[in-house]
């Protein structure tokens, strides 16, 4: 296997968005095929035909070309994939499985099964209850063959098992755990085709490795005991082994594993502590809710929960790469800090491109503990990568991400340069310019003001209030013949000299509250031109107004 050129694989079932686990893998088996001058092949494992869904097969294909490792062979999509190894979809494969299924057939190292679901569990029940490990009986691989092939003419439900053949322990050498092993009679007769059809994970997977010439195996440690079953079906079908490779897990800084589940944990918690009894403004519909609240095992699909969500006033985890995305996380930034959980570039570097990555990858550095996953770390590593982009491409690229996530800033028109400069320094993500920015996008109307305590301090305290120095400042705007950043400027020094001994944050913080119906904002002369004139004015007036009504009440 040496002399053949190397091939790497990503194979995500496609029952959900891309978890940020799924991505590190595929961004590791990029790398290394990168490295070796080799080709990434993406396959789309999709015989779990209950869970998978185009849409989650789409929103791979998106998010793999927004880290920017498009692969070589697989699904066509957008200039990525090809080749003459397909189909790519397992669904579409079944005709291969069977010609193979047969084979194991026909050795004897495969066998039909024909106990119900209930002839199981009651197998399983009595283990239990004599306090030893299940392990199927092998009842069906004891009919005489007239009996199978009565059962076959029938139409009995049936499944395919594996006969694991008897022997030595099962050994198998990861290139990153080492040497692992288990007894052969630790290993069940696993299914490889079950009553639908389909064929098992263990065994599609197998098989395409094969016909594909996947040379490498790159894939997470929760894998790892499957890597057996693997073993004895490559070497029943007298297969070459691939180096197996298995990456330790990414857990939460609380030590618990990082899991699509993470964003239902935070929801039922939330619900559960806040005795919430009915989904908020009809969110979602009460059929829906009925049926998570009752089972623990239920989750929301993604529109639901995020609807959910809202309505509750939480935000849920980034699990998922479009969480990442949509929170306006730069791509290359999320690939270089994905890379540090479970790969070493050395010398205490942490911050590297993807060219950097492709140069220095190697199995020799990829580490064995498990990663912790940081969100301070990744928030601050955007926040850097931000500021270090240049002001022209830091709004072509806001722009981008507003087009697809915030479209109402992207109209901004010829205000969006000012909009993107206004924020370019204080933002940790495109988000960000967002949630400050939220006024700009709301009617003079929308405009409420919270009496929290910065802005009781900046309207309401003092000898001399903020809201006393409204009139003077309301009629200073209006006299301004030109409303630009030089007049604003200019103005608003000489309300601060004027009205407040200088301080220019006593003139502008109340300005801020007036107009943006807060404290943050960006810079308040950016703030007023964007707003312009009229609804600046507009604004001034009826904070005035609303909080001269609270006082005199």
């Amino acid at each position: 296997m040496s002399n053949k050129q190397i091939c790497t694989r990503f194979a995500p079932s496609p029952t959900g968005h891309l978890h940020v686990g799924g991505a590190r893998t595929a961004i590791f088996c990029w790398a290394f095929a990168r490295a070796n001058n080799g080709k990434y092949l993406l396959r789309i494992e999709d015989t779990d035909q209950k869970r998978s869904s185009e849409r989650a097969t789409a929103g791979f294909f998106e998010d793999l070309k927004w880290l920017n490792i498009g692969w070589d062979e697989g699904p066509e999509f957008e200039g990525f994939g090809g080749g003459d190894k397909g189909p790519y979809f397992q669904s579409q494969r079944l005709d291969i499985y069977n010609e193979y299924l047969q084979k194991l057939l026909d050795t004897g190292f495969a066998y039909y099964a024909f106990e119900t679901l209930e002839e199981l569990n009651k197998e399983r029940d009595l283990a239990k209850k004599e306090k030893r490990a299940y392990r199927y009986n092998r009842a069906s691989l004891a009919l005489s063959p007239e009996t199978v092939q009565q059962y076959l003419d029938e139409g009995r439900p049936k499944v395919v098992r594996f006969k694991v053949p008897d022997g030595g322990p099962i050994v198998m050498q990861d290139a990153v755990v080492g040497k692992v092993q288990v007894e052969r009679s630790e290993v069940d007769d696993f299914v490889i085709f079950k009553s639908d059809g389909f064929p098992t994970y263990h065994f599609a997977v197998v098989v395409d490795d094969a016909l594909m010439g996947v040379t490498n195996i790159i894939r997470g440690q929760e894998h790892l005991n499957n890597t057996f079953k693997h073993v004895l079906l490559q070497d029943a079908f007298g297969f070459d082994r691939p180096i197996f490779s298995h990456i330790s897990l990414i857990f939460n800084p609380d030590g618990s594993k990082m899991s699509k589940r993470d964003k239902d944990k935070t929801l039922r918690k939330f619900v559960k502590e806040h005795n919430v009894e009915t989904p908020p403004n009809n969110c979602i519909s009460r059929e829906s809710w009925d049926t998570w609240t009752a089972s623990k095992d239920m989750q929301l699909d993604v529109d639901e929960a995020s609807a959910l969500a809202d309505a509750l006033g939480i935000e849920l985890p980034e699990i998922n790469v479009e969480d990442f995305q949509r929170a306006g996380y730069l791509p290359e930034v999320l690939l270089n800090y994905l890379c540090l959980l479970g790969w070493s570039p050395g010398n205490d570097i942490e911050h590297f491109d993807a060219d950097f990555l492709v140069e220095h990858f190697s199995l020799d550095r990829i580490v064995k503990s498990p990663a912790k996953f940081d969100r301070a770390k990744l928030l601050a590593f955007n926040l850097d990568a931000l500021q270090a982009l240049s002001s022209e491409e830091f709004e072509q690229r806001l722009l981008t991400w507003c087009t697809k996530y915030a479209p109402e800033f992207s109209d901004l028109g010829d205000k969006f340069p000012l909009f993107a400069s206004a924020n370019h320094e204080r933002s940790k993500t495109f988000q960000d310019a967002i949630v400050t920015s939220k006024f700009l996008i709301d009617s003079d109307e929308q405009i409420t003001w919270e009496e929290s305590k910065p802005v009781k301090k900046s309207l309401l305290k003092g000898e001399v209030t903020g809201l006393s120095r409204m009139p003077a400042i309301i009629e200073a705007f209006t006299a301004l013949e030109t409303w630009d950043a030089e007049s604003i400027d200019a103005c608003l020094h000489t309300l601060a000299e004027d009205l407040a001994g200088g301080a220019l944050g006593k003139v502008a913080q109340p300005v801020r509250i007036a107009v943006a119906g807060g404290p943050v904002s960006p810079p308040i002369v950016d703030t007023l031109v964007l707003l312009g004139k009229e609804s600046s004015l507009c604004r001034l007036s009826r904070c005035l107004e609303h909080f001269s009504a609270t006082c005199d009440a």
